[in-house]
């Protein structure tokens, strides 16, 4: 049987369903942004809260920027360095932006991925789809179409098949709504680059940031209970456990149940985490134990995948 093709996935967006898609971050589960009930079916499946707004995913700048009604030359320094790219811009909501998509709040998140088959589905559909990732919220995200299936099974009417994310965690996000940028969610796109974009530092979040994708303190997380431990004290863990499983840099131990290895490349361990996630939930462990990564500055998004991901 053939796939799917972004035109009918784009068919299904303009009656109302809901179709999952590949991106460059993770897979989104995608709705028409500008449809009150498109939107709220999604939600539903999501198993979203109301007031947790989702990003509007559009083909190009000149598109996304029609959705904010103020556009400071920082939104176009980073639009034109990084999108399409994992890069979301939160800026003040035009009248597109509907309270459906924004959480009730005067701000919207906006992106422009670069993913083939998202770009394809995008021009298709000529519209903003708002699409969180596609799975259950606060579980862990899906970097395949198999996870898509796994997570919603027949609750999404189409998947677009992309092969696996390239980059396997969400995208940065920037808040531009209230004049100095900040960085409200570390991604692939560090903070470096886009200081050096900007030309400009990027201040940290504070409790004045507008609610956005992955603020919760638990996200991304598997259903078995992980554990984020320093190096030095694994072997203890191990030691007090009877069925564990471990997601670690070091070579398997073999009182462990389960055992992964990850590289020690950052942009390389966040492309494998989610699908690592997902495998050591299903096998049948008491808890994960996640080997804590190093504090440098270019593991900053993984921290916070894994800080949300443990308790």
């Amino acid at each position: 049987m053939a796939e799917p093709t972004p035109a009918q996935a784009a068919a299904v967006l303009r009656r109302g369903g809901l179709v999952a898609f590949p991106t460059e971050t993770v897979y989104g589960l995608g709705a028409d942004a500008a449809s009150v009930q498109a939107v709220q079916k999604l939600y539903a499946v999501k198993r979203r809260p109301a007031d947790h707004p989702v990003i509007v995913h559009l083909a190009d700048a000149g598109a996304a920027f029609a959705w904010a009604r103020e556009l400071p030359q920082a939104a176009r320094k980073l639009a034109a360095r990084f999108w399409p790219g994992p890069l979301t811009l939160i800026l003040k909501r035009s009248a597109l932006a509907q309270d459906f998509v924004t959480g009730g709040q005067d701000t919207v998140g906006l992106r422009v991925p670069s993913h083939p088959v998202a770009q394809q589905l995008l021009k298709e559909f000529g519209n903003g789809v708002a699409a969180p990732s596609a799975n259950r919220f606060g579980e862990v995200s899906a970097t395949t179409a198999a996870h898509v299936r796994d997570d919603l099974g027949d609750d999404v009417e189409l998947v677009l098949e992309g092969g696996a994310s390239e980059v396997g965690i969400e995208s940065t996000i920037v808040d531009l709504s209230a004049g100095n940028p900040v960085l409200l969610r570390p991604g692939h796109l560090s903070r470096e680059e886009l200081e050096l974009a900007l030309g400009a530092s990027i201040a940290e979040r504070t409790g004045a940031a507008p609610r956005h994708p992955g603020g919760l303190e638990r996200h991304y997380a598997p259903r078995t209970p992980a554990s984020l431990v320093p190096t030095h004290e694994l072997d203890s863990h191990i030691a007090q456990m009877k069925k564990v499983a471990v997601l670690a840099f070091s070579r398997p131990d073999e009182r462990v149940d389960y055992w992964l290895r990850m590289p020690r490349d950052p942009k390389a361990y966040a492309q494998k985490l989610y699908a690592a996630l997902r495998e050591l939930d299903s096998a049948g462990c008491e808890r994960i134990l996640v080997e804590a990564p190093p504090g440098a500055a270019e593991w900053e998004a993984v921290h916070d995948r894994l800080k949300r991901a443990c308790r």
